[in-house]
């Protein structure tokens, strides 16, 4: 047998290195502001509540009943379609940066994309939403956030496409870390897009009821 290679001070003192500490500055520095700054905003946002100019009737108006293709299934499958087809062309490039190897650089043209993701889901919600208020349906809360929302999953399912088909992934653990990371980002892109969806909602709803008087 060889003998082992004598143990150098240099390799001793690599493996003895601790971690960087800029990491942890840098960390400090953008999360630790950006996380007051929306505790204090969300505390100061989450104390003002909904005004409702109009009166509405105490007596809730019976519903009737809905298509199969008016269901929230069905609205959600096309909602959620025309923004992630503007995200869609640099999805590919953001998952292998992020994931990869790759450098992403086209930060311009992906800002661009992502205001455009943006109007489009303000867009297709309104649109929905005016068809449900047709059809004298006033429960167009919750529908409008869960249709703007509907992007998050077009994205958390391009995340299993990625996985599967794109990426060499493999291995519990690394999975595991992917599938959890991307449900969070999944979740984040529910709760943005659905409060696009809401507040454009909203807006509207209030111009076309301006003129309303009740007595």
């Amino acid at each position: 047998l060889l003998p082992l290679p004598p143990l150098s001070l240099c390799s001793l003192s690599l493996s003895l290195k601790p971690p960087r500490m800029h990491t942890l500055h840098k960390r400090l520095k953008v999360g630790m502001p950006l996380t007051v700054f929306g505790s204090i905003t969300g505390r100061r946002m989450g104390d003002s509540s909904l005004e409702v100019r109009y009166q509405t009737n105490d007596v809730v108006r019976e519903v009737s009943h809905i298509s199969w293709w008016h269901s929230v299934l069905v609205q959600m499958i096309m909602a959620g379609f025309l923004p992630f087809g503007a995200l869609y062309i640099q999805m590919y490039y953001i998952y292998a940066s992020v994931w990869g190897h790759n450098y992403f650089s086209l930060f311009g043209i992906l800002s661009l994309v992502f205001l455009m993701a943006i109007a489009s889901t303000a867009c297709v919600t309104i649109t929905l939403i005016y068809l449900q208020l047709s059809r004298e349906d006033h429960r167009w809360w919750w529908r409008s956030f869960v249709l703007g929302g509907s992007t998050g999953l077009y994205i958390w399912i391009y995340s299993l496409f990625f996985a599967i088909y794109r990426s060499r992934m493999h291995g519990f653990l690394q999975l595991a870390f992917y599938y959890g990371y991307m449900g969070v980002v999944g979740w984040f892109f529910f709760l943005m897009f659905g409060t696009v969806g809401f507040y454009s909602s909203l807006v509207f709803v209030r111009l076309i009821y301006c003129n309303i008087h009740s007595n």
